[in-house]
């Protein structure tokens, strides 16, 4: 069936933030493909939530090379599911994409070298089938490439018209300067990082935001609910089909346990305010101006409708914020 995007998605359906000092503005509600887009997922589910997602306003889907499982069918599946039903709307989509972690086999298929970089960047463009990403990525920094060299690729990507914008991802604070300084006296200004930030990994507030904001960089935070445990999937047990009972997830069962007391805690404060502890944790990240978006993942339209209305109340008081801070800092 083909599909038609719905005429109201801009009409409040999903706020927009300008990314750092740049002209692009995200929404504040991204959607990530890392997980449940891969082979091993139910390609018209995957189908649906992109359907979904661009109707109600969410303009930003973001991959990497290697998203899966296996490597690299995430962009794939995408890239089919584009050219069904998202090519006439690709001057509405930004679509990013991000190399660094293990590609292929040799000496050329990971970390930050310009071969490994422009090589990943151009199997990703076939992958998905498309002349360009918006936004590519140098997914980590690597400790034996120059710092030159992986951002003069990434200065190539977006003067080659293969990428409009740079970004870096996994960067600590100090070489997230390095790297902007160089990017700027490139010409090629560092658009935006990409952080795992949520209530339950916190070091990008020592220094990186105040870093960005002086660089005049964008942020978009992923794992905002940590793989799955800031919901209310995991207060009693691991249930059948989550991250955490899943072979290839990231979220492993010995993680549960010790976070359960936070996550019940955490959640009574969430149905107080009327939210789930999914939106709040959501709503926790975006009370900070300077997080520009925050990559979501879903596993079912449904899930992705729940995590939506966070940004119905994006408001916290002082004493939520007191008892918040004392719940995590236990």
């Amino acid at each position: 069936m083909e599909y038609l995007a719905s005429s109201d998605r801009y009409n409040n359906q999903c706020d927009y933030r300008r990314c750092g000092r740049s002209g692009l503005k995200l929404p504040v509600l991204s959607l990530g493909l890392w997980h449940n887009f891969g082979g091993v997922d139910t390609y018209e589910t995957g189908r649906s939530m992109l359907h979904y997602a661009f109707d109600n306003g969410i303009t930003h889907f973001d991959l990497a090379n290697n998203y899966g499982p296996p490597p690299g069918s995430a962009e794939e599946n995408f890239g089919s599911i584009f050219h069904k039903d998202f090519k006439s709307y690709r001057d509405e989509l930004i679509i990013s994409t991000k190399a660094g972690y293990l590609m292929w086999p040799g000496p050329y298929g990971e970390w930050g070298s310009r071969k490994y970089l422009l090589s990943s960047l151009d199997q990703s463009l076939k992958r998905m089938q498309l002349d360009y990403v918006d936004i590519f990525y140098s997914h980590r920094p690597d400790p034996n490439t120059p710092l030159e060299e992986t951002m003069m690729a990434l200065d190539q990507a977006v003067r080659s018209g293969k990428a409009l914008y740079a970004g870096i991802s996994n960067y600590p604070a100090e070489q997230t300067r390095e790297a902007a300084g160089i990017l700027r006296r490139l010409g090629t200004p560092c658009l935006i990082h990409q952080p795992k930030y949520s209530m339950f990994e916190r070091w990008v507030e020592k220094e990186l935001l105040n870093t960005v904001e002086k660089e005049g960089i964008g942020v978009i935070a992923f794992s905002p609910l940590a793989q799955g445990l800031l919901t209310d999937r995991y207060l009693n047990n691991i249930p059948e089909g989550s991250r955490a009972s899943k072979s290839w997830g990231f979220l492993r069962p010995e993680q549960v346990a010790p976070a359960l007391e936070k996550v019940k805690a955490l959640n009574k404060i969430a149905l107080q305010r009327g939210q789930t502890l999914a939106q709040m944790a959501i709503a926790w990240l975006l009370k900070d101006e300077r997080i520009t978006s925050v990559l979501i993942g879903a596993s079912s339209v449904k899930q992705l409708s729940d995590n939506l209305q966070a940004q119905k109340n994006l408001y916290f008081d002082e004493g939520e914020l007191r008892a918040i801070e004392g719940i995590l800092t236990k």
